[in-house]
């Protein structure tokens, strides 16, 4: 239940953070961008924190993301592994000692 819980914090990072990056670069390249902020000395201001804001903030959301995608990747790797190690084991104990014959 964690693991799919992970993964999709994960995807939406992936998913999400990318299209505000975009709508943000949209926004400051926009032709109108430069005319609003000359206009509007307080709101243009706080205009440019706020979309510096969301532009690092999703950076850092595409990053940790990405990163947790990659580890939890791993993660199940190393869980099928273990599994299929557990499995070969278990056959080995039981034909060794005729456990399922009873």
């Amino acid at each position: 239940h964690l693991r799919g819980l992970m993964l999709g914090v994960s995807l939406s990072a992936i998913i999400l953070a990318p299209l505000a990056i975009a709508i943000s670069l949209y926004l400051i390249t926009h032709p109108k961008f430069l005319h609003l902020l000359e206009n509007e000395n307080e709101f243009g201001f706080m205009l440019i924190v706020l979309i510096t804001v969301v532009l690092v903030t999703s950076g850092i959301w595409l990053v940790t993301g990405l990163q947790q995608f990659r580890s939890l990747s791993s993660w199940n790797k190393r869980y099928s592994n273990y599994l299929k190690k557990r499995n070969d084991l278990d056959e080995l104990i039981s034909s060794e000692y005729k456990i399922d014959e009873e």
